[in-house]
């Protein structure tokens, strides 16, 4: 994706009109109010993303999801059960995260030989979309190198590496690797982790190359700690747009296709590497847009369906890139941050049963596969239960059991088919290798199918949906 110079961006702040500057016309306050809405949801992603970068690399060391730019981080167990960080934890995969700052040169990603461990290396530019997947599916298990390559660098790629064009300053890296929960295969993957590498391109191949962490900054602007929609919230109108300006100037620059939302925001004084004044608008439209923030994180929760289509009963989401939806992207950071292409992963998940009823441990269900017809996949699947308690969380259950899954060597039915238990008792010894604990309450099961095979029968066209679930009477 190209970006815009500066100088561009600058241009497309007017309008030509037969060769002539034509001077922007007064705008009544509603034009601007439509205006600053679709200004502050078409950077949403990218200041949800900056802040978050913040947050996860101001620090002196690296500790699970937080790190010093340019060093992994790595998560080395499941999250326990009673876990309420993040929502919708999993327990398929470990976590392991970097963040780089490619503004002087490019750095260098590599991973040793995987064997037949299935791997996911997504990866992210400031605006949120995917723009390179190494792993399983695009790349192979064999050791790799990849050069992140940063706006403008024209350098040559050294012999065995794979370039990755980055349209922004700074770039995520967001690893899963899969491990199955045992001590065993726990200290497989630790060991793995280890070998994951970062460096500058400068010091790739030598042996005297010593990380050294920036230092902490103590006061970033913001908390550490809040949530970033509130940091976001908190930062008003005028900071937000501020802040967009500021990353929009070097770190950040804009896509060619988000040509004509430049042009828009111009007429309100907003483009890349000036600063925005609310006074500029006028007493009315100023106290109009008071509000925005809110107003617009309201509009955002309103389209949170947006982030994908129901079928069989199945919340299918469809994100991870975005071109000029700027909806669905805003949406997605402020309540998916961020997300896998459904070529990697598809994550579908229900709240009602085969009748429309919703979900509830005080009931006992069933979801039966036919023979043959479980998740067609090349990597993995499983079916994780949450409970629904201002967000979604593992249930904690006696066998410490958070997903259903082959590797729980799932017994067949007498036809082939493979019936799964959800409930909140145990369906007897014989039936616990197939059964998904859920809480007395209201419950929410979400598969995880990674790297879904392509040809018929497919998750990614719709020729194969998940079973209904069934109420047991």
């Amino acid at each position: 994706m190209k970006r815009t110079s500066v100088a561009a961006a600058a241009l497309l702040s007017s309008i030509v009109v037969g060769g002539w500057m034509a001077p922007a016309h007064a705008l009544t306050t509603d034009e601007a109010k439509k205006i600053a809405m679709d200004a502050y949801v078409y950077g949403y992603s990218l200041v949800t993303t900056e802040v978050t970068r913040v947050q996860m690399t101001n620090v002196d060391k690296a500790d699970g999801l937080h790190s010093p730019m340019g060093q992994f981080g790595n998560v080395k167990r499941y999250p326990p059960a009673d876990y309420r960080g993040v929502s919708a934890p999993n327990a398929d995969t470990l976590y392991s995260l970097a963040w780089m700052d490619l503004d002087k040169e490019p750095w260098v990603f590599s991973h040793p030989d995987m064997g037949d461990r299935y791997f996911l290396f997504p990866t992210y530019d400031l605006w949120m979309p995917v723009i390179a997947s190494p792993g399983s599916r695009t790349t192979g298990e064999k050791a790799g190198n990849f050069l992140m390559a940063g706006p403008g660098w024209k350098g040559k790629v050294p012999a065995g590496m794979t370039r990755i064009d980055v349209p922004t300053r700074y770039v995520l890296i967001l690893g899963r690797t899969y491990a199955n929960g045992t001590d065993k295969d726990y200290a497989e993957v630790n060991a793995l982790q280890a070998q994951y590498d970062l460096r500058p391109l400068s010091a790739f191949g030598k042996s005297d190359y010593v990380y050294q962490a920036p230092a902490v900054d103590p006061n970033p602007g913001y908390s550490m700690t809040d949530k970033p929609q509130q940091v976001i919230l908190g930062m008003g109108t005028e900071g937000y747009f501020n802040r967009l300006a500021t990353l929009m100037c070097h770190d950040a620059p804009p896509a060619a296709e988000d040509a004509p939302i430049l042009a828009e925001m111009a007429k309100i004084g907003l483009e890349p590497c000036k600063p925005f004044s609310l006074s500029t608008l006028g007493a009315d439209t100023a106290a109009a847009l008071k509000d925005l923030p809110q107003q617009a994180l309201d509009f955002l929760g309103k389209n949170e369906s947006t982030m994908g289509v129901e079928k069989n009963g199945w919340v299918f989401a469809q994100v991870g890139a975005y071109g000029t939806d700027y909806v669905k992207r805003a949406v997605v950071a402020a309540f998916g941050w961020p997300a896998n292409l459904p070529q990697d992963a598809v994550y579908p998940y229900t709240m009602a049963d085969k009748d429309g009823h919703p979900l509830n441990g005080a009931n006992k269900y069933t979801l039966t596969f036919a023979k043959g017809q479980e998740p067609p996949v090349n990597g993995f699947w499983s079916i994780t239960m949450y409970e629904i308690d201002q967000g979604w969380w593992f249930v904690p259950n006696a066998l410490n059991k958070f997903t259903v899954s082959p590797r729980d060597h799932l017994v067949p039915n007498a036809d082939g088919s493979v019936t799964l238990y959800f409930q909140n008792e145990s369906p007897g010894k014989d039936k616990e290798a197939n059964w998904l604990p859920a809480p007395k309450g209201a419950f929410l099961p979400m598969i995880r199918m990674y790297w879904p095979k392509e040809k018929d029968p497919s998750i990614l066209n719709g020729t194969w949906l998940p079973p209904q679930i069934v109420k047991v009477d």
